[in-house]
């Protein structure tokens, strides 16, 4: 019968995945010979690539009992070196070309002058 330290140290990549999009993990138990794993992500696109880690890591994941929400209504970003809205259009949109969206939202005069820092608004989908 598996144990949660060894069925963490297969699903690492997923855990890591979580970190990396800014997802919060909200429950890691074990429920019978099952990982528990309850997450909130912070776009639907987000919650895709969490999805395709935990598939690359077991297709079948028979071991992982999974619930991954998506976190309702609007959100905040900082802007991070290299991004422009395109790339932050597609992180949280899953598609570069909505970054009409977050123009609109944050009433940016030039969407090619965003500067690291700045702090933008992320309207829902």
């Amino acid at each position: 019968m598996p144990d949660l330290d060894n069925l963490k140290q297969k699903y690492q990549p997923v855990l890591k995945t979580i970190e990396k999009e800014g997802a919060h993990l909200d429950d890691l138990s074990l429920t019978g010979a099952q990982m528990s794993l309850k997450a909130t992500a912070v776009s639907e696109a987000s919650k895709n690539r969490i999805w395709d880690s935990i598939k690359a890591v077991d297709p079948n994941f028979a071991d992982l009992k999974h619930d991954i929400q998506v976190q309702p209504g609007q959100q905040t970003y900082t802007v991070q070196e290299g991004d422009n809205l395109s790339k932050i259009s597609k992180y949280f949109y899953g598609e570069a070309n909505k970054y009409g969206v977050i123009v609109k939202a944050n009433n940016l005069a030039d969407p090619d002058k965003i500067r690291v820092g700045h702090k933008l608004v992320i309207p829902e989908a």
